[in-house]
């Protein structure tokens, strides 16, 4: 048997509802993996409260590290024993979760539990944001919204090693100073974040803003962006951003806006490894720091949620079933 969240419907933390079911078994092409560690992530949320249509009943949770005890037919390269993480398996608030082979990474030794969820589905947002959605290298000026988040933090220290300067915005102190500690090398509140990012800069805009915020800080973000600049909206914690008028772009300086997401840059096993294998590799060689905001046991998989939507957190929230 296996204890297992389930919502039956959709609405408030309270749906979250515990229970205990059979432990289930892999299928062809599957593993089962006793889930150590979950990461607990804005998109739970968001299938919560049905702004994403789930079936229902439904089982949170996509992000978890645990132990494999059950290979299925056909699974190459994966036994049973492996430590293994993954931000595929769907269902992961849970003892015990199935799912694809094809999802699972192996966790190097010297990387913990807590640090492979904790770092795997924010720390893929942030190397796909700084790589591939837009390639920071050194001379670029980023600007990096809710920089003591989870993504704010490791996105901060990805761009800080590719030589860019770093703003950020935080809601406190005690969030800025954490946002220091990452590599920013200025840390805003959020009134009237753009001007002092002009200021900032000289009058010149960033290069880029990263924004997982939404619709709170989506239109003061397009007047701190340079002229043929870009902004990465990959979040809504704030609340979905409107539809825009095209032309705001060309007003404010043929800029580029993109709307992002983490699973059309890992479609490939090529790109799930070599984005995998550098982040884990950083986080193993200690040059990426995964800090740990806020630990639940499985039962109180609401109020981990509401810990997170309330922004009362910093780093990574995680549930240990």
């Amino acid at each position: 048997m296996s204890d297992v969240i389930v919502m039956t419907e959709v609405g408030g933390p309270e749906v979250l509802q515990l229970v205990t079911r059979p432990t289930p078994s892999p299928g062809p092409g599957e593993i089962l993996v006793r889930v150590e560690a979950v990461g607990v992530n804005f998109i739970d949320i968001y299938r919560r409260q049905g702004v994403y249509v789930m079936p229902l009943p439904h089982t949170p949770g996509e992000e978890s590290a645990g132990v494999i005890e059950a290979v299925g037919e056909g699974v190459n390269g994966l036994h049973v024993g492996d430590r293994v993480v993954s931000s595929h398996a769907l269902g992961s608030y849970a003892q015990h979760v199935v799912y694809k082979a094809a999802g699972a990474v192996r966790i190097p030794d010297d990387v913990s539990f807590e640090q492979a969820a904790g770092v795997f589905l924010q720390g893929l947002t942030a190397h796909y944001l700084c790589t591939s959605v837009f390639d920071v290298q050194p001379g670029h000026t980023v600007l990096i919204h809710a920089g003591a988040g989870g993504v704010g933090l490791l996105l901060t220290q990805l761009c800080t090693t590719r030589g860019a300067t770093v703003i950020t915005t935080t809601s406190t102190e005690e969030k800025a100073a954490l946002s220091r500690g990452a590599g920013a090398d200025f840390v805003l509140g959020y009134s009237g974040f753009g001007e002092k990012v002009r200021e900032i800069t000289g009058g010149l805009g960033v290069d880029v803003v990263f924004d997982g915020v939404g619709k709170d800080t989506f239109d003061e973000s397009l007047t701190s962006i340079r002229r043929r600049g870009m902004m990465a909206c990959f979040g809504a914690a704030s609340g979905v951003v409107p539809p825009v008028d095209i032309m705001r772009l060309h007003k404010n300086g043929s800029l580029v806006l993109t709307r992002p997401n983490l699973w059309d840059f890992i479609a490939t096993p090529e790109d799930l490894q070599w984005r995998s294998s550098e982040l884990l590799g950083a986080v193993g060689a200690g040059k990426l720091q995964v800090r740990i905001g806020a630990r639940f046991a499985l039962a109180d998989a609401g109020a981990a949620q509401e810990a997170l939507y309330g922004r009362g957190t910093t780093g990574k929230v995680l549930l240990l079933p």
